[in-house]
């Protein structure tokens, strides 16, 4: 997360994120925004550590968090 963040700033990315719950994060996302943030977001979660088994990521939108599943 502290990466993502240090990465939007880099960026000039005016997204926020607004909270983590157990492993999703969630993020007021700008529209204009949306390709760019998902594939910051995939890239750093992805490789942040290597581990035997590769981890996942997917990125759902919605106008609420109800909404994204």
């Amino acid at each position: 997360m502290v990466e993502i963040d240090q990465k939007f700033k880099e960026e000039n990315v005016q997204t926020k994120m607004l909270l983590q719950v157990h492993d999703e994060l969630i993020f007021d996302v700008v529209d204009e925004e949306k390709e760019k943030v998902e594939k910051i977001v995939k890239e750093i979660m992805t490789h942040t550590i290597e581990l035997d088994v590769p981890l996942k990521v997917s990125a759902d939108y919605g106008k609420n968090w109800y909404d994204t599943k």
